[in-house]
């Protein structure tokens, strides 16, 4: 079964009210690329080999931005939904007639929300429920056990 590896950190911002507490953190292993995930994809038992799986998913991403880029949500169907959100300035304009889009907004972000749907739900509480936590700590200093010393050289 697959493990969320988490690392235990201790606050230390000295501004924060959560000062000197500690926390779980998750510890990432790795980032896949594109091209690594569709080798993962291929080795799937997919009849389709990595290169193809690859055109697919850059054809995806390319995609993705421009329907966001038209101001249309993009769902895929068990996973979710990508949508854009503006960041505004602080200082907002004073008059409806005084806003300008260069002087006022601040960022576009790409915001994703997780599928909700019953079956497929992987919201942040049903994820949670579906996740089995290690401590990286704990985890790492297993696999340092299990793994076996070299042979000394004659």
């Amino acid at each position: 079964m697959a493990k969320i590896l988490y690392e235990v950190k201790q606050n230390q911002n000295s501004f924060s009210a959560a000062f000197g507490k500690w926390y779980a953190q998750i510890k990432t292993l790795e980032t896949l690329n594109t091209r690594r995930l569709a080798q993962h994809i291929s080795e799937h038992g997919s009849i389709y080999t990595p290169d193809v799986v690859y055109g697919v998913l850059e054809k995806f991403r390319s995609c993705l931005l421009e329907m966001l880029l038209e101001s249309k949500k993009v769902k895929i169907e068990g996973l979710g939904t990508f949508y854009c959100t503006l960041e505004n300035q602080r200082q907002g304009a004073a008059k409806k007639e005084d806003f300008d889009v260069k002087k006022h907004l601040k960022a576009l972000h790409i915001r994703f929300l997780p599928e909700q749907e019953q079956e497929q739900n992987i919201s942040s509480r049903e994820f949670l429920k579906k996740a089995e936590f290690v401590n990286a700590e704990t985890w790492l200093n297993g696999k340092e056990k299990a793994t076996p010393d070299p042979e000394p050289e004659p």
